[in-house]
């Protein structure tokens, strides 16, 4: 298999790019925006203000669903393994009083059945060597 067949799909760069750029408006002002000089936001007030200057409400409302998601895939995602975690706890306990009773029950069943063959057996024998002794 040649390289090129295997990246074939594999889109590069620009076009990422283009396809942001088509599809989120912000996103596309974001990518051909000239970058600014790098600095740090003074303060949350600050970063809040040059925010709300910037966005229009279309812009704040695709924000606030995108946030939405992302907290409720990150809560979802959290209660699924602690579900899952103490599940597995609580059923790690059930199964092993369980098994524990289980064995016990079983113990007890070979016991008794083990002691009727054996007084069943030494019976028997008993009576074949009276009979034999006869």
């Amino acid at each position: 298999m040649s390289s090129q067949s295997r990246d074939a799909g594999i889109p590069v760069l620009t076009e990422v790019i283009e396809a942001a750029a088509h599809a989120e408006p912000a996103v596309a002002a974001a990518i051909t925006a000239p970058a600014a000089p790098a600095r740090v936001p003074e303060s949350a007030e600050e970063l809040e203000a040059r925010a709300r200057a910037t966005l229009g409400s279309e812009d704040w409302a695709r924000l606030e669903r995108a946030l939405r998601e992302r907290i409720l895939r990150q809560l979802l995602a959290r209660v699924d393994s602690t579900l899952e975690e103490r599940v597995r706890d609580s059923l790690a306990d059930v199964l092993q009083g369980a098994v524990s009773t289980l064995a016990t029950h079983i113990r007890s069943g070979l016991h008794d059945s083990l002691e009727d063959m054996i007084v069943r057996a030494v019976s028997q024998e008993i009576a074949r060597l009276r009979t034999t002794q006869n």
